[in-house]
Protein backbone atom coordinates (compact mmCIF):
# COMPACT_ATOMS: atom_id res chain seq x y z
CA UNK A 1 0.00 0.00 0.00
CA UNK A 2 1.62 3.61 -0.86
CA UNK A 3 1.83 5.91 1.88
CA UNK A 4 -0.56 9.19 1.85
CA UNK A 5 2.51 11.24 2.23
CA UNK A 6 3.89 8.99 -1.30
CA UNK A 7 3.06 10.95 -4.78
CA UNK A 8 1.13 9.29 -7.80
CA UNK A 9 2.07 9.98 -10.82
CA UNK A 10 -0.26 9.32 -13.57
CA UNK A 11 0.80 10.04 -17.31
CA UNK A 12 -0.59 10.13 -20.58
CA UNK A 13 0.71 8.85 -23.84
CA UNK A 14 -1.26 10.21 -26.78
CA UNK A 15 -1.39 11.08 -30.26
CA UNK A 16 -3.47 10.30 -32.98
CA UNK A 17 -4.37 6.71 -33.95
CA UNK A 18 -1.68 4.31 -35.40
CA UNK A 19 1.08 6.16 -34.24
CA UNK A 20 2.68 3.90 -31.91
CA UNK A 21 1.00 3.88 -28.50
CA UNK A 22 0.32 0.62 -27.82
CA UNK A 23 3.42 -0.79 -28.67
CA UNK A 24 5.67 1.91 -26.93
CA UNK A 25 3.38 1.28 -23.51
CA UNK A 26 4.11 -2.60 -24.08
CA UNK A 27 7.34 -1.83 -23.90
CA UNK A 28 7.58 0.14 -21.11
CA UNK A 29 5.45 -2.72 -19.35
CA UNK A 30 8.47 -5.11 -19.66
CA UNK A 31 10.78 -2.05 -17.98
CA UNK A 32 8.29 -2.75 -15.18
CA UNK A 33 6.22 0.25 -15.00
CA UNK A 34 2.34 -0.12 -14.47
CA UNK A 35 0.81 0.44 -17.61
CA UNK A 36 -3.14 1.61 -18.43
CA UNK A 37 -3.96 -0.35 -21.85
CA UNK A 38 -6.46 1.96 -23.75
CA UNK A 39 -10.33 2.17 -22.74
CA UNK A 40 -11.36 3.31 -25.90
CA UNK A 41 -9.83 0.49 -28.36
CA UNK A 42 -10.80 -2.24 -25.68
CA UNK A 43 -14.65 -1.18 -25.81
CA UNK A 44 -14.42 -0.59 -29.57
CA UNK A 45 -13.37 -4.58 -30.05
CA UNK A 46 -15.90 -5.56 -27.31
CA UNK A 47 -18.67 -3.25 -29.02
CA UNK A 48 -18.08 -5.20 -32.70
CA UNK A 49 -17.80 -8.54 -31.09
CA UNK A 50 -21.81 -7.54 -29.44
CA UNK A 51 -23.11 -5.69 -32.70
CA UNK A 52 -23.33 -2.69 -30.64
CA UNK A 53 -24.96 0.44 -31.82
CA UNK A 54 -22.64 2.45 -29.31
CA UNK A 55 -19.76 2.94 -31.69
CA UNK A 56 -17.45 5.89 -32.03
CA UNK A 57 -18.29 6.31 -35.27
CA UNK A 58 -22.31 5.32 -34.99
CA UNK A 59 -22.98 7.32 -31.94
CA UNK A 60 -19.81 9.55 -30.68
CA UNK A 61 -21.70 10.53 -27.66
CA UNK A 62 -22.60 7.33 -26.34
CA UNK A 63 -18.99 5.90 -27.00
CA UNK A 64 -17.52 8.93 -25.28
CA UNK A 65 -19.59 8.54 -22.02
CA UNK A 66 -18.95 4.71 -22.26
CA UNK A 67 -15.01 5.63 -22.56
CA UNK A 68 -15.21 8.12 -19.88
CA UNK A 69 -16.52 5.46 -17.52
CA UNK A 70 -13.91 3.10 -18.20
CA UNK A 71 -11.02 5.65 -17.96
CA UNK A 72 -12.54 6.71 -14.53
CA UNK A 73 -12.33 3.10 -13.12
CA UNK A 74 -8.79 2.71 -14.74
CA UNK A 75 -7.74 6.30 -13.11
CA UNK A 76 -9.13 4.49 -10.03
CA UNK A 77 -7.34 1.73 -10.49
CA UNK A 78 -3.88 2.97 -10.35
CA UNK A 79 -3.96 4.28 -7.00
CA UNK A 80 -1.66 1.29 -5.84
CA UNK A 81 0.79 2.59 -7.84
CA UNK A 82 3.18 5.37 -7.72
CA UNK A 83 3.49 5.58 -11.54
CA UNK A 84 1.37 4.63 -13.99
CA UNK A 85 1.17 5.76 -18.04
CA UNK A 86 -2.01 5.64 -19.44
CA UNK A 87 -3.23 5.06 -23.07
CA UNK A 88 -4.93 7.97 -23.75
CA UNK A 89 -6.63 10.30 -21.15
CA UNK A 90 -9.89 12.03 -20.78
CA UNK A 91 -8.82 15.12 -22.86
CA UNK A 92 -8.49 12.69 -26.00
CA UNK A 93 -12.42 12.15 -25.51
CA UNK A 94 -12.88 15.65 -25.27
CA UNK A 95 -10.25 16.26 -29.05
CA UNK A 96 -12.27 13.23 -30.24
CA UNK A 97 -15.84 15.35 -29.68
CA UNK A 98 -13.85 18.48 -30.95
CA UNK A 99 -13.01 16.46 -34.36
CA UNK A 100 -16.65 15.37 -34.78
CA UNK A 101 -17.98 19.22 -34.09
CA UNK A 102 -19.93 18.24 -31.09
CA UNK A 103 -19.77 19.97 -28.20
CA UNK A 104 -17.62 19.44 -24.96
CA UNK A 105 -19.53 20.25 -22.05
CA UNK A 106 -17.86 21.79 -18.90
CA UNK A 107 -18.30 18.57 -16.99
CA UNK A 108 -14.60 17.57 -18.37
CA UNK A 109 -12.71 20.51 -16.82
CA UNK A 110 -14.52 19.19 -13.60
CA UNK A 111 -13.50 15.51 -14.25
CA UNK A 112 -10.09 16.55 -14.56
CA UNK A 113 -9.84 18.22 -11.81
CA UNK A 114 -11.28 15.21 -9.81
CA UNK A 115 -9.12 12.72 -12.15
CA UNK A 116 -5.81 14.07 -12.74
CA UNK A 117 -3.02 13.14 -14.91
CA UNK A 118 0.38 14.45 -14.65
CA UNK A 119 0.56 17.63 -16.35
CA UNK A 120 3.83 16.33 -18.67
CA UNK A 121 2.24 14.05 -21.44
CA UNK A 122 4.24 12.19 -24.02
CA UNK A 123 2.38 12.59 -27.70
CA UNK A 124 3.16 10.27 -30.42
CA UNK A 125 3.56 12.17 -33.60
CA UNK A 126 1.33 11.02 -37.09
CA UNK A 127 3.62 8.00 -38.61
CA UNK A 128 2.32 7.08 -42.49
CA UNK A 129 5.17 3.94 -42.23
CA UNK A 130 3.68 2.36 -39.35
CA UNK A 131 0.04 3.23 -39.76
CA UNK A 132 -2.64 0.07 -40.13
CA UNK A 133 -5.98 0.14 -40.33
CA UNK A 134 -7.81 -2.39 -38.17
CA UNK A 135 -11.07 -2.84 -37.16
CA UNK A 136 -10.70 -0.83 -34.21
CA UNK A 137 -8.66 1.70 -36.31
CA UNK A 138 -11.20 2.73 -39.16
CA UNK A 139 -9.66 6.14 -39.84
CA UNK A 140 -7.66 6.95 -42.93
CA UNK A 141 -4.38 8.45 -42.37
CA UNK A 142 -5.55 11.73 -43.44
CA UNK A 143 -8.26 11.62 -40.26
CA UNK A 144 -5.84 10.38 -38.06
CA UNK A 145 -3.39 13.53 -39.28
CA UNK A 146 -6.42 15.62 -37.95
CA UNK A 147 -7.16 14.19 -34.96
CA UNK A 148 -3.59 13.91 -33.74
CA UNK A 149 -3.40 17.88 -34.39
CA UNK A 150 -7.10 18.67 -31.80
CA UNK A 151 -5.74 16.35 -29.77
CA UNK A 152 -2.20 18.43 -29.22
CA UNK A 153 -4.67 21.49 -29.22
CA UNK A 154 -6.79 20.15 -26.57
CA UNK A 155 -3.71 18.97 -24.18
CA UNK A 156 -2.33 22.56 -24.74
CA UNK A 157 -5.97 23.84 -23.59
CA UNK A 158 -6.29 21.64 -20.65
CA UNK A 159 -2.41 23.07 -19.65
CA UNK A 160 -0.83 20.43 -20.42
CA UNK A 161 3.14 19.96 -21.26
CA UNK A 162 3.71 18.09 -24.23
CA UNK A 163 6.69 16.56 -24.99
CA UNK A 164 6.52 14.78 -28.44
CA UNK A 165 8.23 11.30 -29.37
CA UNK A 166 10.54 11.20 -31.87
CA UNK A 167 9.73 8.85 -35.08
CA UNK A 168 11.64 5.71 -33.74
CA UNK A 169 12.42 2.27 -32.61
CA UNK A 170 10.74 1.26 -29.62
CA UNK A 171 13.99 1.10 -27.55
CA UNK A 172 14.18 4.60 -28.72
CA UNK A 173 11.16 5.74 -27.98
CA UNK A 174 11.21 3.98 -24.27
CA UNK A 175 14.99 5.84 -23.84
CA UNK A 176 12.94 9.27 -24.72
CA UNK A 177 10.50 8.51 -22.38
CA UNK A 178 12.70 7.87 -19.47
CA UNK A 179 15.13 10.73 -19.90
CA UNK A 180 12.54 13.16 -19.82
CA UNK A 181 10.82 11.37 -16.81
CA UNK A 182 14.43 11.99 -15.49
CA UNK A 183 15.68 15.29 -16.51
CA UNK A 184 12.20 17.07 -16.35
CA UNK A 185 10.20 15.40 -13.30
CA UNK A 186 12.73 13.16 -11.39
CA UNK A 187 10.75 11.07 -8.91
Amino acid sequence: MIEKTQKIHRYIITGGPGSGKTSLLAALHRCGYDCSPEASRQLIMEGLAEGSACMPWLDLNCFAEKTLECMKRLHAGSAGSTLTFFDRGIPDIMAYLRAAGLPVNGKYDSLLKEYPYNKMVFLLPPWREIYVQDPARWQTFDEAEGLYLEIKETYRHTGHHLYELPKSSVDERVAFVKETLKKSHPL
